[in-house]
């Protein structure tokens, strides 16, 4: 039990920095473990097909920290990504025409990896404070 508001406050600052501490590592792992599963969903059938395998490589992850927000992006600059994952009927701007179906690999991925990081949030906090 704190009396003192300045150890109360000084407690509470320890235990903020732990949690941020936690949730930036998690979300490091997660970002990489996302990275991986969208790699490996666009391995074959029912995503994506390899050609070459620079698709599949172009994938990345990156976490940062903004004060106290913790931001994990997985994503790529591929300009097919959103055609393969989406699919795509239609005429585009090279007047080619496309009855393209989707090969879904970053939404499943999102799926199956999504409630790991949600408990692993929850875990890495509980245990920091």
């Amino acid at each position: 039990m704190f009396t003192d508001a300045g150890a109360l406050a000084s407690a509470l600052d320890r235990g903020a920095q732990r949690s941020l501490s936690a949730t930036e590592t998690v979300m490091r792992h997660s970002a990489q473990a996302l990275m991986k599963r969208v790699q490996h969903n666009a391995s074959g059938r029912p995503g994506p097909r390899v050609v070459t395998g620079k698709y599949r490589a172009s994938w990345t992850s990156d976490v940062h920290r903004a004060g106290p927000v913790v931001v994990g992006e997985v994503g790529t600059a591929a300009r097919q990504a959103r055609r393969l994952e989406f699919g795509f009927v239609g005429v585009d701007s090279l007047g080619r025409h496309y009855n393209q179906p989707p090969y879904p690999h970053l939404g499943p991925a999102v799926d199956q990896t999504g409630p790991a990081l949600v408990r692993a949030l929850g875990h890495a906090v509980t245990e920091a404070l």
